[in-house]
């Protein structure tokens, strides 16, 4: 019995410091998941949830150590240049998004990937896009600050314009502060709003000329052939009549026949 009670109380330990440690290791994955990130300020709401607050820091970049069970981050009056693919795709419940007063002249591919049913306010707003991707805002539609950046109104931004899924309203923050071609008129005006505007009419003149180019140099070059066959033909023909005329048979022939005629 003794030998049995030591047995017991010695696994009874051992089990003890297995499901402490376990409990340790929960912990902490749990707060390494939750925890807020080291270079900003969070605060939790019994109703909002997390705010995580990384406004006036100069970062250069989003922080890779976002809680992602935050709903709202700050990220305002910073130096980020550019939001790379899938930055906060482990955020589903993330709702509020600030970017504004940046450097942000880039949104790469698939930027936003992930918040397409839990965003809904997302400010871009005081930053240096001139243009963007569509695929930054792939299934994204919530309602977006695009203020009082540098737009230039291009025929690539009106082809990308239909394929941008955002509230559109939002997209009348497009100002364009240039354009191409220069003359349009669009300077100073909300994109969306200028009517009767088509700024792909200078690349579908460039096009169709490109084109009536083409075509004429393939036509140039099937008269050409046409015009050399039936030279080349032309001269086979006459060098060989001239060699059936120069064959002594076929003028023996030929002056037997003509003989004959004549007598008859």
């Amino acid at each position: 019995m003794p030998l049995l009670a030591g047995w017991l109380l010695r696994h009874s330990v051992v089990m003890c410091l297995l499901l402490h440690s376990l409990v340790l290791m929960t912990c902490c994955f749990h707060h390494a998941a939750t925890s807020c990130s080291q270079s900003c300020y969070c605060t939790e709401s019994e109703t909002g949830g997390k705010t995580v607050r990384c406004s006036n820091l100069r970062l250069t970049e989003v922080p890779q150590d976002l809680p992602n069970d935050t709903r709202r981050v700050y990220l305002d009056n910073n130096l980020i240049t550019s939001v790379p693919s899938d930055t906060f795709s482990d955020m589903p419940l993330l709702t509020e998004l600030d970017l504004s007063h940046n450097e942000l002249a880039q949104l790469e591919a698939g930027a936003f990937r992930g918040l397409g049913h839990s965003l809904h306010f997302l400010d871009l707003s005081s930053n240096k896009l001139v243009t963007f991707d569509p695929k930054a805002f792939e299934g994204l539609r919530t309602r977006a600050n695009l203020t009082n950046n540098p737009w230039h109104c291009d025929c690539n931004l009106q082809m990308a314009m239909p394929h941008i899924d955002l509230e559109p309203m939002s997209l009348t923050g497009i100002v364009c502060q240039t354009s191409e071609p220069p003359d349009m008129g669009v300077e100073g005006v909300p994109f969306l709003l200028a009517k009767d505007l088509d700024l792909c009419v200078v690349m579908k003149k460039t096009t169709d000329v490109a084109m009536l180019v083409t075509m004429f140099g393939w036509f140039t070059m099937v008269i050409s052939y046409l015009v050399y066959y039936v030279r080349h033909n032309t001269e086979d023909a006459r060098r060989h009549l001239e060699y059936l005329k120069s064959l002594p048979g076929k003028q023996g022939k030929s002056e037997e026949s003509s003989t004959i005629s004549t007598v008859v």
